[in-house]
């Protein structure tokens, strides 16, 4: 060979050396992450999510690569940021943080595998057909928070007793607000329980709802799950503490932020189940095979600080079904 063939030759291999690299990166599979919060509210989540991906093998960085669209709690922004991930071509698209953005990850593709975690039943919301075998490119996990909310209620009513009137939050731009609402006032009747319904939207409206929960005497305030109070948790049991209004949530960030009681399933353990699904289809299993994963298990958290700063006894029977107390 002469050395000006092998000096071209070498010239060559250098050029296509970047291009190579750069479709070895490309074969990397993405995957979409579509929330309808920020990513720092969202990070324990985040955390757990990626926790599931390394049971299957997936390492961050190494194995696969994340987009993230966080709407920053604009609902409205769901759809366009879900068509986004679906431009790039997502190998799996994980909808997080609530039935809106499954929603609007299932109207953006019919193809491209997703993996929701979401709080109510996903036949009831119409995302899937059946829990077993969800069929078409969608499975995922929920923690039927609205279906154990009147076991939470039920527990609420004991542990505050005497408390006729009680107060809840709605946020009036979820698709689902209605139905959650309708349900509880339902339950609320049945316990012989007046129900006070404050629809917040922004946290102004929060710190508004408590001035009125005084003015009208409400006994405690029950708060139900959802991503616009999941990031919200913090400002409304200080609140509650300031007010001195008991505050029950559905989920155990609540009482370690200082809440009273929480009755639920985990939540960081459904995004961890998440990750695992988003592992398995990405090593081919299809979702529409996958069940949909449900609780096996509801914690009760209760903090002893704030019931003793409420002057709330806790009955001995609700303290022996408690998973965790806050001392």
């Amino acid at each position: 060979m002469q050395r000006r063939e092998f000096i071209t030759l070498v010239g060559v291999a250098a050029a296509a050396w970047p291009l190579a690299a750069r479709a070895q990166q490309r074969r990397v599979p993405v995957i979409g992450y579509l929330h309808p919060g920020s990513k720092g509210v969202a990070a324990l989540n985040l955390d757990a999510f990626l926790h599931g991906l390394a049971e299957t093998g997936f390492v961050k960085g190494q194995s696969f690569r994340i987009e993230y669209r966080f709407a920053e709690s604009q609902f409205d922004r769901l759809p366009v940021l879900a068509a986004e991930l679906v431009r790039d071509q997502v190998a799996v698209l994980v909808s997080a943080g609530g039935s809106d953005a499954a929603r609007a990850a299932k109207n953006a593709t019919t193809t491209i595998p997703i993996v929701f975690s979401i709080g109510n039943d996903p036949v009831q919301v119409g995302l899937v057909a059946r829990l077993n075998r969800p069929g078409g490119n969608i499975t995922g996990v929920t923690q039927l928070t609205r279906e154990i909310q009147g076991k939470r209620l039920a527990m609420m009513r004991e542990l505050v007793p005497g408390k006729n009137i009680i107060g809840t939050l709605t946020n009036p731009t979820s698709p689902i607000a209605d139905d959650n609402l309708r349900d509880l006032e339902a339950l609320a009747m049945s316990l012989g329980l007046r129900l006070l319904v404050f629809e917040t939207s922004s946290d102004a409206e929060i710190v508004a709802a408590f001035d009125s929960l005084i003015q009208q005497g409400a006994g405690a305030l029950f708060v139900s799950g959802g991503p616009f109070f999941a990031y919200r948790l913090s400002i409304i049991a200080a609140l509650g503490q300031h007010h001195r209004i008991p505050t029950v949530f559905a989920s155990r960030q609540g009482v370690e932020a200082g809440g009273l009681m929480s009755y639920g399933s985990n939540a960081l353990d459904s995004y961890r189940q998440a990750g695992v699904y988003a592992g398995r289809i990405l090593k081919g299993e299809r979702p529409g095979d996958l069940p949909v994963m449900q609780p096996t298990k509801f914690e009760l958290l209760i903090n002893l600080q704030t019931a003793k700063a409420l002057g709330i006894e806790v009955p001995p029977t609700l303290l022996a079904l408690t998973d965790a107390v806050i001392e």
